[in-house]
């Protein structure tokens, strides 16, 4: 009996340091008044303006939907859409071409349809809320950059998706779900080789005190750390950001050069850290999963819906689904069912946000970085939403839950832990 009571006090006094973790190691650390002082640094103008941005595009998701649904529809009944088709039949000979060629002057066209609502979303609204650094000029042609990059994929997506569509009459939308998320992943695998430098140019990140941290954290979890990369992404925004990109042996780890000049070197560990819980975790390959199960779902819809709308409208002008001339109304159907995806869209990147916050804290161990690089990452998103909104439109954890964990964490694992006055250096 004796040895079973012992045994039992063993467990018990081995349990005590868990309890006391999961308690907090520092009782008389206040979370919620740290979390407050935190908070309190973006007030007045500053957190209206915020507030305003980012409620905004809650309404950007409806009016992109419909933006999309007016261009694409426009294309259909004016007859637009099949004319394209003729001509891309009257100049190709073989017929699997023909989408690839449609494909080419859909972009085109669609790109100037566009144009005006993009310049607002894209140039004029970021300007607004002085997000801008770049002029007119020096935007569109980024745009006419990306406008380029379209035009080969597209071409390329064309031709398989419709090949496809023409192979397998009933089943086609499982296997154009391989094969859209065939392309997603060569595009993840090529972007930092061919993609990404069109748009920034990327240079070692210099050596120093601050680097040298980066790396023993790097190699701490066993991440290839031989070139880390700075972007001169202040040439066209003022926001501050860092990421992960590539797949294989294109996968890096990268910060702009806003988030190297504008923090402190806590606030560059700790969102290099979350970074590195995106490569150590998997996140890449997990929301490949996530969004080839989004496209299966919308693919599936299109396969329903497509034919029937298409039997009903002759005057469009489009054979059949396997027409690429339908490719408007695929195209506004998927705008649509996006847009009622947010929900899960969100919650499924936020999810992987939240875990990379987690390993974050843990790999810097610099918990008041961490809550005030969510403070600055706050300058565009709303700080403070109800939980209802934050499940519906928050891809990331909002300011308010980032700076908390960070509060908590800091609580339960930093001995001694007490307040500071935090403030918003550089």
């Amino acid at each position: 009996m004796r040895k079973v009571i012992g045994a039992a006090l063993l467990g018990a006094a081995a349990l005590l340091p868990a309890i006391a973790q999961g308690q907090g190691a520092n009782p008389g650390f206040d979370v919620d008044a740290a979390t407050r002082a935190y908070l309190d640094l973006l007030q007045g103008p500053a957190r209206a303006k915020s507030d305003a941005y980012f409620e905004g595009g809650y309404w950007l998701i409806l009016w992109n939907a419909v933006v999309a649904v007016l261009v694409y529809g426009a294309l259909l009944p004016s007859g637009f859409s099949a004319r394209m088709r003729d001509l891309a039949e009257q100049r190709v000979r073989r017929t699997w071409l023909v989408p690839g060629l449609y494909g080419v002057l859909f972009t085109l066209v669609s790109f100037l349809l566009f144009l005006p609502w993009t310049i607002y979303t894209g140039f004029v609204r970021e300007a607004q809320y002085d997000l801008m650094s770049q002029t007119f000029g020096a935007w569109l042609i980024d745009q006419l950059k990306m406008l380029g990059v379209s035009l080969v994929v597209n071409a390329l997506l064309f031709t398989a998706i419709y090949a496809v569509i023409r192979r397998f009459r009933r089943g086609w939308w499982a296997v154009g779900t391989a094969v859209m998320i065939s392309f997603l992943t060569i595009g993840l695998l090529l972007g930092p080789v061919f993609i990404e430098p069109l748009f920034n140019r990327y240079t070692e990140m210099p050596a120093g005190p601050l680097r040298d941290r980066i790396v023993a954290m790097a190699e701490a979890h066993h991440i290839p750390a031989d070139h880390i990369y700075v972007a001169d992404a202040s040439r066209q925004t003022k926001r501050i950001s860092a990421n992960v990109a590539g797949l294989g042996p294109t996968i890096r780890i990268a910060l702009n050069d806003n988030l190297l000049n504008r923090t402190s070197p806590d606030e560059v560990a700790a969102v290099m850290g979350h970074e590195m819980g995106h490569y150590v975790l998997g996140h890449i390959w997990r929301l490949l999963l996530w969004f080839a199960l989004a496209v299966l779902v919308i693919f599936f819809a299109l396969s329903r819906l497509a034919p029937r709308l298409i039997a009903r409208h002759p005057r469009w002008g489009v054979r059949d689904v396997a027409d690429p001339a339908g490719a408007p109304l695929l195209l506004a159907i998927t705008s649509v069912l996006v847009a009622l995806a947010t929900p899960y869209i969100s919650t499924v990147t936020r999810l992987s946000e939240s875990e990379a916050d987690r390993f974050g804290l843990d790999a810097a161990r610099a918990p008041d970085g961490f809550a005030t690089a969510a403070i600055r990452l706050s300058e565009y998103r709303k700080l403070e939403p109800g939980p209802i909104e934050e499940f519906l439109f928050f891809d990331h954890p909002s300011g308010a839950t980032r700076v908390r964990m960070s509060m908590q964490w800091k609580k339960d694992n930093v001995p001694g832990a007490t307040m500071v006055t935090p403030t918003l250096a550089k």
